[in-house]
């Protein structure tokens, strides 16, 4: 099991990696952490669809830190279900015919991804991975992001995305929930 999560995070590593050329380092090192804004990398790939998504706890829960009380408990145990329900989440246009086919959700505050809940309190996140299988990935024109409609404290998505035809960059605002890949 320990061997299969390292060679799919060294795997999301080389995608995330791809995905960096979409903009200077210096340009990503410089974004604050914005409450309310959330970042979404796609990678489109012949048999693969990727989706990168980090966001602070804030945009999802209202507080970024461990959950102290059975509320607050309750409460990111509902977003993590939304998150794991990704499916519902994210439309791949029909034509690529894609299926989920792995979710991974880290976040020391709230305890996943191994390592121990070390943030109590300040500027926690929740980086995700979200993999699809696809008959044709390159035929993928379009992606809907349902997240807006999940987690009302979420205002804004930066998304960049890299397909066989190239590479984009978009912003999502409600009520737009499409980021087009055709270009």
């Amino acid at each position: 099991m320990a061997g299969e999560r390292d060679r799919m995070n060294r795997k999301h590593r080389a995608v995330a990696g791809g995905l960096l050329l979409l903009s200077a380092a210096a340009a990503n090192a410089a974004k604050p952490h914005e409450h309310g804004v959330a970042r979404l990398d796609i990678a489109v790939e012949a048999a693969r669809v990727t989706l990168l998504l980090e966001v602070p706890l804030d945009s999802l829960l209202g507080f970024e830190r461990e959950p102290r009380s059975d509320a607050e408990r309750a409460l990111a145990d509902a977003a993590l279900a939304r998150l794991r329900d990704s499916a519902t989440l994210f439309r791949i246009d029909p034509a690529a015919h894609c299926t989920l086919a792995k979710v991974d959700l880290q976040s020391a505050a709230l305890g996943l991804g191994g390592e121990p809940a070390s943030v109590k309190e300040g500027h926690a996140d929740l980086d995700a991975t979200f993999d699809f299988v696809c008959k044709d990935g390159s035929r993928a024109g379009f992606v809907e992001v349902g997240l807006f409609d999940a987690f009302a404290r979420l205002q804004r998505i930066d998304v960049q995305a890299a397909t066989r035809k190239g590479q984009l960059k978009a912003t999502l605002k409600r009520p737009v929930k499409r980021v087009p890949l055709a270009r």
